[in-house]
């Protein structure tokens, strides 16, 4: 029902847009910061959107792909750029929640130093295990991992699913060592390979490898199961109780870009959203498309900030 909706209001906002014109700036092309390599679920995102976004503002978009342990490069560089509507930065749960406490000397301010525009989707973080790991549920995780105490890794692909996973270990009693890696598509290779024992993956990464049999999947973090991997239980299904950790992508700005021009960039954003097309290939990658306003998103992020330091701090998780 809440997808349902979704959906509807992203249908009432195109049609009270379409007739709106989109102001522009310049011609000059506008750089979108992603902070991860090509492949991953904020690239992807993005892409998809490009297309009518630059046709919406006449302006041509191209992504700028700058891989770094969760996000900080990007995120970084946009923070510092000149705000004039010509730099933007795709970021997420991680970057904007998480980073803000993980890290204790972050080179940006995720509320301050950046405007939020829309947020794209959210969706939850599958617990992706190598095939040579025993058993299915998370349960059968835990055990492995008690019987076999920091001989277990995990691929860290980014900040959210750091803490998504910091936290579900120590709901369940086990210790598991972090490696991180520049992205999503870094950390499900390594994971393939069996460099690491398990990961925290989006179901648009996991996807294609639990059904080749390349990965096996241990649940899934978000409330409800995903509509692309039905078969994979929740962690609440499986006994862990209270425990949900969604995951989202959004637009930011660097602060101080003038008003009319976030205004502009957001109403291309939920032109694209709600196109029929994007909507069919998000629901295909397992992601609920969202479009919300400036100040709603704005409320997301100082949310998860709040949230995320609480966790951090009362769960000691090792800050970087």
């Amino acid at each position: 029902m809440k997808s349902l909706a979704r959906v509807l209001l992203l249908g009432i906002a195109l049609v009270a847009y379409a007739s709106q014109p989109l102001a522009q700036v310049s011609k000059r092309p506008v750089r979108v910061l992603v902070g991860a390599a090509p492949g991953g679920p904020s690239d992807v995102q993005i892409r998809l959107l490009l297309p009518v976004m630059s046709e919406a503002l006449g302006q041509v978009l191209i992504v700028d792909n700058r891989a770094s342990a969760n996000g900080v490069l990007a995120s970084e560089i946009a923070s510092r750029a000149a705000p004039d509507g010509h730099t933007l930065l795709v970021g997420n749960s991680g970057t904007h929640g998480v980073n803000a406490t993980l890290y204790t000397r972050l080179g940006y301010d995720p509320i301050r130093d950046f405007v939020p525009i829309s947020q794209f989707s959210t969706t939850g973080l599958v617990v992706a295990g190598h095939p040579r790991l025993p058993g299915k549920s998370i349960q059968d995780f835990a055990a492995h991992a008690k019987a076999h105490p920091g001989k277990l890794n995990a691929g860290i692909p980014g900040a959210t699913g750091e803490l998504a996973g910091d936290s579900l270990w120590a709901q369940l009693g086990i210790k598991i060592v972090n490696v991180r890696y520049k992205g999503s598509a870094p950390s499900t290779q390594a994971l393939i390979a069996g460099e690491v024992d398990v990961s925290m993956l989006t179901p648009l990464a996991a996807r294609p490898h639990l059904h080749a049999g390349r990965l096996k999947a241990f649940g899934i973090t978000s409330a409800d199961r995903s509509p692309v991997l039905p078969e994979v239980p929740t962690m609440l299904e499986q006994g862990v109780t209270g425990y949900e950790f969604p995951f989202w992508n959004g637009l930011f700005a660097p602060a101080n870009t003038p008003k009319e021009r976030i205004e502009a960039i957001h109403r291309s954003v939920v032109l694209a959203l709600a196109t029929p097309e994007i909507q069919a290939r998000y629901a295909e990658l397992g992601l609920t498309p969202v479009g919300n306003t400036p100040h709603a998103f704005a409320q997301v992020v100082n949310s998860d900030v709040a949230k995320f330091r609480k966790l951090i701090l009362e769960l000691k998780i090792p800050r970087l």
